[in-house]
C-alpha cells in the first residue's frame, strides 16, 4: 500500500515500522548523530557517507574497572575470549605503541618520571582505532581511573557501552594483593591462591610487584577512594557495580549477563504484544490491563470474529456458515479480519496486545507473512488442573447475570446458589478437550517464537500484572 502525500493524516503502513525496527534504522540514526556531534568535522555530509563506507559493526565496546586486586585482569580476559573482543592493557599500549607518543611515553618511564594524561589518552585512542579493534570490539582494562582521563577519551570520541565496576571491601582486597604476581615474560597477572599458573615453567617467572608491597597498596587504595566517585559520574547511564568478593565464576556470569543486555534507546518503536497461553490462563484480563496503563488497543480475535459474523458483510456471512454448522472457522477468513484491524491507524500508531490468535504454528506463520510482527509474545503457563478449577467451577446466576466461582466467589445465599447454571462450555469434558488441544499444538507454537517469555500464570493477577510490566517495560530484544 502506498501512502498519500495530500491526504491527512498520514496513514503509515505498519511494514514501515517493522522494517526500522528489524533492521534498527533509528539506532543507527542516533549513531551517527553521536558520532557527528563528537567528531564535528567541517563536512558533515562527507563525513556521514565515510561513516556509513566503513565495515563498522554494532561491536561490544567494554570498560572494566575497580579497584586494585578486584579481579580486572581476570574478568576481562575472560570477556575476551567469551566476546571474541580484544583486550586491551596499558602495560601493552606502551610496549607496542611505536608512534612518537609512544617512544615519548617509554623514555618518560625510563626515567623514572610519571606519563602525561595526555600521551596515555593518545596511545589508547591509536590501540582503539587499529582494525582488530574496530571490526570485533574491545575490551579496556586499567584505564582511565580519573575524571580527567574519562573527559578526554570521550572528547577523543571513544565512548564505552558497558562499564563494568568491581568492588570489594579493603579488607579483602589487601588480603588478595599479597597474593598477587606477575610473569616476567608476558605481564599476564596471577593470584597464589585464586588464579595460580598452570605450569611450572610460569610459576618461575612470577614475581611480586617492585616496591613495598603494603606501601603501594595502601597508596592505590586511596587513590581508587579519590577518584571513583567522580570517574563513575562520567559512564551512570551505562554502568553496573559487581561484587567482586565472590567466586571468579559467579562474578563473571553476573558480569556476561550484564555485557548481553541492551540499553534503552531514545528510537521509537510501536509494542506489538501477543499473549498465549491455555484456555482460562488470564489471557483476556491481562491484555485490557496492559491496553488500559500503555494506550494500546486491546485485540481480541474472538470478539473480532464474533463483530464479523453479526456485521452483515459478504466475509461474516461465509463466517456464519461454519460457525452454525460448530466447525473451525478457516484460518485464512479469521486472518483477513485480523489483518484489517492491525492496519488500522490507532494500531499502527499506539501498537497492539493481541489474544486468541495465533493458536498454531500455521497462524503465526500467517501473521508473519501479512506483516504483523509481534515484538513482545509472552506466555501464561498455568497447570491443567489448575484451569479445570478455574472453569468448572464456575456457575451464572440466571435471574441477575451475575456470575460466581464456587471456590473463589461462592453466591451469598442458599436461595442464590440453588438457581446457579453451568455454562455448557464448562463441563469437565469440554475443558478437557480444549486443554487438550492447547497442548498439541503448543511445542510448535512456542518454537517458531523462540523468543518467548514465559509468566506464571497461577497466581494473584495483579502479581502476573507485574511480571509481565517487568517484560515490558525491558528494552526491546535485538533481531535476530
Amino acid at each position: 500500500k502506498k501512502m498519500d502525500a495530500l491526504k491527512r493524516p498520514l496513514k503509515i503502513p505498519p511494514a514501515f515500522g517493522t522494517y526500522a525496527e528489524k533492521k534498527q534504522v533509528f539506532q543507527l540514526y542516533e549513531r551517527m548523530l553521536q558520532e557527528l556531534l563528537i567528531a564535528r568535522p567541517d563536512d558533515p555530509l562527507q563525513y556521514l557517507f565515510d561513516y556509513l563506507s566503513r565495515e563498522k559493526e554494532n561491536v561490544p565496546k567494554v570498560i572494566v574497572y575497580g579497584p586494585p586486586a578486584s579481579g580486572r585482569y581476570t574478568i576481562s580476559k575472560l570477556v575476551a575470549r567469551k566476546l571474541d573482543v580484544v583486550q586491551v592493557r596499558l602495560s601493552r599500549v606502551l610496549v607496542d605503541d611505536q608512534s612518537p607518543a609512544g617512544e615519548k611515553a617509554r623514555g618518560l618511564q625510563q626515567d623514572g618520571k610519571e606519563i602525561p594524561d595526555s600521551l596515555w589518552v593518545e596511545m589508547v585512542h591509536s590501540r582503539l582505532q587499529r582494525d582488530d579493534c574496530v571490526k570485533k570490539g574491545w575490551v579496556l582494562e586499567g584505564y582511565p581511573i580519573t575524571r580527567q582521563q574519562a573527559l578526554m577519551l570521550q572528547s577523543k570520541g571513544l565512548t564505552a557501552k558497558h562499564f563494568v565496576h568491581l568492588e570489594a571491601p579493603d579488607a579483602v582486597l589487601v588480603e588478595r594483593y599479597a597474593g598477587k604476581r606477575i610473569d616476567t615474560l608476558t605481564g599476564d597477572v596471577y593470584h597464589l591462591v585464586f588464579s595460580p599458573p598452570s605450569s611450572e615453567e610460569i610459576a618461575s617467572r612470577l614475581v611480586q610487584e617492585p616496591g613495598d608491597p603494603q606501601a603501594n597498596m595502601k597508596h592505590r587504595l586511596t587513590s581508587y577512594h579519590e577518584h571513583s566517585h567522580a570517574l563513575l559520574s562520567c559512564f551512570g547511564n551505562i554502568s553496573k557495580k559487581f561484587n567482586a568478593d565472590q567466586p571468579i565464576d559467579d562474578l563473571f556470569s553476573q558480569v556476561y549477563g550484564f555485557l548481553c543486555t541492551q540499553h534503552r534507546s531514545a528510537a521509537p518503536h510501536t509494542p506489538r504484544v501477543v499473549l498465549l497461553g491455555p484456555t482460562a490462563c488470564g489471557k483476556s484480563l491481562q491484555a485490557a490491563q496492559i491496553a488500559m496503563k500503555y494506550c494500546l488497543v486491546n485485540v481480541d480475535c474472538r470478539e473480532l470474529i464474533k463483530q464479523t459474523m453479526f456485521s452483515d458483510s459478504k466475509l461474516g456471512e461465509q463466517m456464519k456458515l461454519f460457525y452454525n454448522k460448530k466447525m473451525l472457522i478457516p484460518d485464512d477468513m479469521v486472518i483477513q479480519v485480523l489483518t484489517k484491524r492491525l492496519e488500522q491507524l490507532d494500531c499502527a500508531t499506539r501498537g497492539w496486545v493481541l489474544h486468541g490468535f495465533p493458536l498454531t504454528r500455521d497462524q503465526a506463520e500467517l501473521l508473519t507473512e501479512r506483516g504483523h510482527h509481534p515484538n513482545r509474545v509472552i506466555v501464561l503457563d498455568v497447570p491443567e488442573d489448575a484451569v479445570m478449577e478455574r472453569l468448572t467451577y464456575r456457575r451464572v446466576d440466571p435471574v441477575t447475570g451475575e456470575r460466581y466461582h464456587l471456590m473463589f466467589k461462592p453466591p451469598p445465599t442458599q436461595v442464590i446458589k440453588d438457581r446457579l447454571q453451568m455454562h455448557p462450555r464448562d463441563t469437565e469434558e469440554q475443558v478437557q478437550t480444549r486443554t487438550s488441544l492447547y497442548s498439541a499444538y503448543v511445542e510448535d507454537l512456542l518454537e517458531y517464537y523462540p523468543r518467548c517469555q514465559h509468566v506464571n500464570g497461577d497466581q494473584d493477577p495483579l502479581t502476573v500484572f507485574e511480571c509481565i510490566e517487568s517484560i515490558l517495560v525491558q528494552p526491546l530484544p535485538t533481531p535476530p
